[in-house]
């Protein structure tokens, strides 16, 4: 080891020097490397481990670069350069490739993405779990075609399942653990109006409350907090207690009222307060719904009026809960808002949302026994966000590409370029000159280079990190829908 060392320090004398702020000499490099392989040793799972818990977090499209951007912009947010940080999720030791594509899409959306992580399947984009036998919008075409899920595998085995996501919870990532819906945007009975044959297929959330009478031993999902308290409320005025604003459903039905009456210990609440309230050692089902459409992002949680908790808060109390039952437990965890201000071309809400996301997955990890559970964390798809130009070291992420000297470096057009940016979306054109804007306040939106009414989604792979028994069946270049299969090896579910 010391004769490598000393190689390294003779042959940094040829070298240029590090950057000034870079205050690390080779021999430092060196030792975090190897600290950094013997972390990994330590997280090896004992050999025929298996996972009593598993739990998904899906980035909403957080692909790559938006992983890279929100590690650089967290280390920066305590003072450092950022480059050298790691948002916590990337200390695990597996890690993998997904690629993403749906049966008939290049570049996907969360419908069938979601469905290939929790069926096995890849299907159709639009389609929530079932096959791509499915007709979009054709109720009589589903018919089956419905695909079993890992939740509903999980509740017929006798473990307890949650989903909590920052999005409706009636929305694509996180139907897909518990309903089939030949349409993703079928989230209430008001939404049939534009489906070419609704039928009498129910909407995404009927499914949510009516899970226990489609789905032979169960008792339905124990956890389910997020935001879309429309798809729940009747459509009258004043049944929104936040706003007193009229619910979306047509058929004059409370959902949340429902929930109550169906199961024993159950709760449900709609603000932080009752959410704090809540005693997970006295709740045996528990629905939160803490906004009449989205949550808000994290970066605006603050300012909304009921109060909404936090993604590290609804996962601890998620984990409280299922944790309860001796034979394990399934949950899904969605920071469904990173990809809603990639479409809206927002950098520093994404990138606020994937901190918390990934604060979220250290709650976790700091809450459950390693050695009985299994987390993946990884994205439904990316974005067409990219990290660009020739910053120096430490440039802060959120502004204008400048060199070592701190000077911003102009394009050709004689006017400076942030680092980040989007291919497409709104705000395109280079007509503004960004010398005098604040590109890190969170009322910037990116400059575009092909105009579109919304960002699109990118169609390249996305990362898959994990840890925990199972984990190190994540590696290589996978497709995505060999996530769920991970997931029932791990947990041996096929031979409970």
């Amino acid at each position: 080891m010391n004769r490598i060392l000393s190689l390294v320090s003779a042959m940094s004398l040829l070298s240029l020097p590090l950057a000034a702020h870079s205050q690390q000499s080779p021999g430092d490099w060196f030792e975090e490397g190897r600290a950094a392989v013997e972390r990994n040793l330590a997280l090896r799972a004992a050999e025929g481990a298996r996972a009593k818990n598993v739990i998904l977090f899906v980035g909403d499209g957080m692909g790559v670069s938006t992983v890279t951007a929100a590690r650089i912009l967290e280390g920066q947010l305590r003072g450092e350069t950022g480059e050298e940080n790691e948002l916590f999720f990337e200390t695990f030791p597996n890690l993998a490739l997904a690629k993403t594509y749906n049966t008939d899409a290049q570049v996907p959306d969360s419908a069938g993405t979601m469905t290939a992580m929790v069926t096995g399947v890849k299907t159709r984009a639009g389609l929530i779990s079932v096959s791509d036998a499915a007709l979009r919008g054709d109720c009589a075409s589903q018919q089956g075609a419905e695909l079993l899920t890992f939740l509903e595998i999980a509740e017929m085995r006798g473990l307890a399942t949650g989903v909590v996501s920052t999005a409706r919870l009636t929305h694509a990532t996180p139907a897909s653990n518990y309903a089939h819906i030949m349409e993703r945007n079928f989230e209430s009975d008001a939404d049939a109006a534009g489906l070419s044959d609704p039928g009498d297929c129910a909407d995404i959330a009927r499914q949510l409350i009516e899970f226990t009478e489609n789905l032979e031993d169960s008792d339905g999902l124990e956890v389910a907090l997020g935001g879309g308290r429309g798809a729940f409320l009747p459509n009258f005025e004043g049944a929104d207690p936040e706003d007193g604003e009229a619910g979306n459903r047509l058929d004059g039905r409370d959902l949340t009222g429902e929930w109550v009456e169906r199961h024993d210990d159950a709760a449900y609440v709609w603000n932080a307060e009752q959410f704090a309230a809540v005693d997970s050692s006295e709740v045996s089902h528990l629905l939160g719904l803490f906004e009449l459409s989205h949550m808000e992002y994290e970066l605006d949680r603050e300012n909304d009026a009921g109060g909404e908790p936090s993604l590290s808060e609804m996962t601890a109390k998620a984990i409280g809960i299922l944790s309860k039952n001796p034979n394990g437990y399934y949950l899904n965890v969605e920071a469904g808002r990173i990809d809603h201000a990639h479409h809206a071309t927002s950098p520093r809400r994404a990138l606020v949302d994937t901190i918390e996301f990934a604060r979220a997955v250290q709650t976790a990890y700091e809450m459950v026994d390693l050695s009985e559970t299994l987390i993946i964390v990884t994205a439904d798809h990316s974005h067409v966000f990219t990290v660009a130009g020739y910053p120096g070291r430490g440039n802060p992420i959120l502004g204008i590409v400048a060199g070592g000297d701190g000077e911003p470096d102009l394009a050709a057009d004689g006017m400076p370029y942030t680092t980040l940016g989007y291919i497409n979306g709104p705000n395109a054109g280079r007509d503004e000159d960004l010398s005098h804007v604040d590109t890190t306040h969170e009322s910037f939106r990116s400059q575009t280079l092909v105009p579109l009414g919304s960002e699109t989604h990118g169609g390249e792979d996305v990362a898959v990190y994990a840890v925990g028994p199972g984990s190190d069946l994540v590696r290589g270049v996978i497709e995505q829908n060999v996530i769920f299969h991970i997931m029932m090896e791990a947990s041996q579910l096929d031979q409970r």
